[in-house]
């Protein structure tokens, strides 16, 4: 419980300090990779439950041998944690490898590699698999398993307030994200901007979620389209962020305006879902008499807030559809190249410093509608795909973060590359397998994307 006396409540400049301490020197920049992928019984493609002798928590306890070590809550192991990372369940059981922050992408792509191999070992003993995909491609909600995690009990109970996706976002939806560093405020914003801006042309270029129910839905990317309507408050393409005199304050106040969804205390989720954070400061929650928010709090209720583009002590790229291997790696790279090389940012920005508050809010939707087929502008989002992962390649090149072979980063672009080259996404090549020797058979995608 934290202290309400008045003058050890926490004021704004205690809550952007936090966002401040992020800076670092760019000799310490960091990689950081976070996927999910579906669980899936391997004879019946079912979603696979918590409980049981081949389930959630056997597969958890099945990774303890390979140095994992458990995290419990309630008595139920619910994450692992090794090295600096950690798995960890979402709602439905999606599997979360969330990646040490790691000098460059060879040392990421290696992390994720072994991860896929430990989880894959122990999967096949258990007769279950796992696919990366953005959307499941034939389960309905009544289909999946709820983790035992106390949060997600108040999130299910709340989302369905404020809209209509909300639980699809919980229950049916996987990502790839990519964690990366700035080195001043200055810096940040010109990322910030700059990743945000292009965030709908990393989702065209990882669309892969065409698929709901069986069925085609006219969306390449049915995950990115879910968060259209999943809760206003706390998603969307922060128009602000574009607005003269941004910064790490602005972000502090934002956030203090999205409504809460818990209190963490003694090891237990407190429901203040929709109530003020700055009445948490204040001690004016009922829910927790006499009790003041302290800076764990903020920073709690800061993983709470789900925009396209996620400040913390770094940015968090969320805007890409679920994938193999080697576009985990890819959109690392893809991200990585432009961020930590100053002439490359530049360039970036030059792509996307034109476009209007509404251009980004038009360009999200089309993105997952059409994928690189989208416009803006008068370009076709294909042609911007191609500038940034140019842009993106040089960046690497300069980087020149080599591997044991002599290699840069670059070969972890091929594959985005190759998209943007021809302007077909994977999600369209899901669709031509659908319609070809598929036979409409949209659960098929499940092995199809298997690791």
């Amino acid at each position: 419980m934290a202290d309400c006396n008045a003058d050890a409540r926490l004021t704004l400049r205690d809550l952007t300090h936090e966002f401040e301490k992020g800076c670092k020197p760019g000799s310490q920049f960091t990689i950081g990779a976070e996927h999910e992928k579906f669980v899936f019984r391997r004879t019946s493609l079912d979603a696979v439950a918590y409980e049981g002798p081949d389930g959630i928590e056997a597969l958890l306890a099945g990774l303890v041998s390979f140095g994992w070590v458990p995290v419990e809550e309630g008595g139920k192991v619910i994450a692992l944690v090794r090295d600096g990372a950690a798995v960890s369940l979402e709602p439905a059981g999606q599997f979360e490898l969330s990646g040490a922050t790691l000098p460059d992408i060879h040392a990421s792509d290696a992390e994720t590699s072994r991860h896929l191999y430990e989880v894959k070992k122990i999967g096949d003993e258990l007769g279950i698999g796992f696919s990366g995909l953005g959307f499941t491609p034939t389960w309905r909600r009544e289909d999946v398993h709820v983790m035992p995690k106390g949060r997600y009990a108040i999130m299910r109970r709340y989302m369905p307030l404020k809209g209509k996706l909300g639980l699809d976002m919980m229950l049916r939806t996987c990502t790839i994200q990519s964690n990366l560093d700035f080195a001043s405020e200055a810096d940040m914003v010109l990322k910030f901007r700059t990743s945000l801006a292009l965030q709908p042309v990393a989702t065209a270029m990882m669309a892969n979620s065409p698929f709901v129910e069986g069925k085609p839905t006219g969306l390449l990317s049915s995950r990115a389209n879910v968060w259209t309507d999943t809760d206003p408050d706390r998603t969307g393409m922060l128009d602000f962020v574009f607005e003269e005199g941004f910064g790490f304050e602005r972000y502090a106040l934002y956030a203090l305006d999205v409504p809460m969804y818990f209190v963490k205390r003694g090891g237990r989720y407190i429901d203040v879902a929709g109530r003020a954070f700055r009445d948490f400061i204040e001690g004016r929650l009922d829910e927790v008499p006499g009790d003041c928010a302290g800076i764990k709090d903020w920073s709690d209720h800061c993983t709470t807030i789900f925009p396209e583009v996620r400040l913390k002590q770094f940015l968090e790229m969320r805007g890409a559809d679920s994938g193999p291997l080697s576009r985990i790696s890819g959109l690392q790279a893809l991200w990585a190249g432009i961020f930590y090389d100053d002439a490359a940012l530049n360039a970036a920005w030059d792509l996307c410093k034109d476009w209007s508050v509404e251009d980004h809010t038009a360009l999200r939707a089309a993105a997952a509608r059409d994928g690189l087929k989208a416009t803006i502008r008068g370009r076709s989002l294909r042609d911007v795909a191609r500038d940034m992962v140019a842009i993106s390649a040089q960046g690497l090149k300069t980087r020149a973060r080599l591997n044991g072979a002599g290699d840069d980063e670059r070969i972890y672009l091929s594959e985005l590359a190759e998209i943007a080259e021809s302007g077909i996404t994977p999600a369209e090549r899901l669709l031509e397998l659908y319609y070809g020797p598929w036979q409409g058979d949209a659960s098929k995608a499940f092995e199809a994307a298997a690791y």
